[in-house]
């Protein structure tokens, strides 16, 4: 059983608790994940089984995109909804779209982020979580990330009585990107505590939501005998590296662990993806000092 399955998370779960889950549903343990989510965030969460763990990297660097919401007049200790306040100001008058168009716009392009202590990321071998639960603060390390589009997708509400305004948004971001931090940034540039209060991944490893599928479905095709239907080839993590279709002599070769020339292969691309009988089975990369396509990774090489 190799291949991808693109998960619905749905919240509540770790993408942990999703791994857990189908390791007993499938009956493997060769599972990996493409990019966790948190637990209060639901949406898609590519699994790579069986051989397709070895592509998961590939899954992982591919962008994502969110849609979601920003409440603008306080702000909490893990940036989302998780956390205890720890500031509030008034939002006297409302932002019009204009404002919040243009604001938007400022965290476009490659942008500068310092990761959430409530965050995964280690520092000095510890996770930034885990100094702030114990109430240590520490010095996190700055991140480049790329913000491709963060637009308004419908008005934004003023709540009169609270005195805040929730922005609704759509954001395509690269890997490692913090949406929480994005969040948090928004409101700094309008000089209002900020949170995000909502968010959904929409797409993740060229995945959307319309091809995600809930565990529970998962189970019901798995008893059916049908999981087949709902698990995609590695190529779909591969898909922007160029292909080259072996003849029965390049996967003989391949399996005796061959590396191969220029002309055998007749192409001049750095990394290539080798298939046999339309299934990828390895990745090779040029040797500049050999001058020889060499194994990068071995998906499989069996029959």
């Amino acid at each position: 059983m190799d291949g991808i399955i693109p998960v619905y998370k749905e919240r509540g779960m770790t993408s942990h608790d999703v791994v857990f889950k189908l390791r007993k549903i499938l009956h493997t343990k060769k599972i990996g994940h493409s990019g966790t989510l948190d637990p209060n965030v639901d949406g898609v969460l590519p699994v790579a089984v069986g051989h397709a763990t070895k592509a998961v990297e590939y899954l992982v660097n591919s962008g994502k995109i969110y849609r979601g919401a920003i409440t603008l007049g306080f702000a909490t200790t893990t940036e989302d909804l998780d956390g205890e306040i720890i500031a509030s100001a008034p939002v006297v008058t409302p932002f019009d779209d204009a404002t919040i168009d243009a604001t938007l716009a400022k965290l476009t392009g490659e942008i500068t982020q310092i990761p959430p202590m409530f965050s995964a990321v280690k520092v000095n071998g510890r996770k930034l979580y885990e100094y702030a639960r114990a109430g240590e603060t520490v010095e996190r390390p700055e991140r480049q990330v790329t913000i491709g589009a963060f637009t308004q997708i419908k008005a934004s509400e003023y709540d009169a009585q609270k005195q805040q305004q929730t922005i609704y948004f759509e954001v395509h971001a690269s890997k490692g990107t913090y949406v929480r931090t994005l969040a948090v940034d928004f409101g700094k540039l309008l000089d209002l505590p900020a949170t995000m209060t909502d968010l959904t991944r929409i797409k993740s490893g060229g995945f959307d939501l319309a091809q995600a599928v809930k565990l529970s479905e998962i189970a019901d095709k798995m008893e059916a005998g049908t999981v087949a239907t709902i698990m995609f080839p590695i190529d779909r993590a591969l898909g922007d590296i160029p292909a080259i279709d072996m003849t029965d002599e390049h996967w003989s070769k391949m399996k005796n662990g061959a590396w191969f020339g220029r002309g055998e292969l007749d192409t001049q691309a750095t990394v290539v993806r080798m298939r046999y009988q339309d299934d990828t089975k390895a990745l090779y990369h040029w040797d500049t000092e050999k001058h020889l396509y060499r194994p990068l990774k071995i998906f499989n090489n069996q029959d």
